[in-house]
């Protein structure tokens, strides 16, 4: 998981629309997978730090907790119903979302797209 957040990292690097939507984030969020915790410290839109927990002494302002198959089910192409979006992954009771909601909704495009980085683009799912 570690690596896949490093490549979500790099591409976010690449995704200029991306880092436009998120030039008003600078937060930390908790990814926890599985019991594996992650800290993204996230900078003016960019992923700056991929910290691996866990880590009683790391901030963040709000947390995404599920599970690897559903972020596996999550990053297809073209995800099952309730897989395509992380509230539909929580309403399937396969996520949960902890810590302050408010700065998850404001910043909502951002972090969605953000997480949905690993998905095959139409040319790569093709190839």
């Amino acid at each position: 998981m570690f690596e896949r957040l490093q490549g979500m990292q790099a591409r976010l690097n690449e995704t200029p629309h991306l880092q436009r939507l998120g030039r008003l984030f600078s937060e930390t969020v908790l990814l926890s997978v599985d019991g594996d915790e992650y800290y993204l410290s996230f900078d003016k839109g960019r992923l700056v730090q991929v910290m691996p927990g866990p880590s009683r002494k790391t901030p963040y302002r709000f947390g995404l907790i599920t599970d690897a198959a559903a972020l596996d089910e999550f990053w297809q192409p073209l995800p099952r119903p309730g897989f395509h979006d992380i509230f539909g992954l929580v309403k399937l009771g396969r996520a949960q979302i902890s810590g302050d909601i408010l700065v998850l909704v404001k910043n909502l495009r951002f972090f969605k797209e953000f997480m949905a980085l690993p998905r095959p683009s139409g040319v790569e799912a093709r190839a």
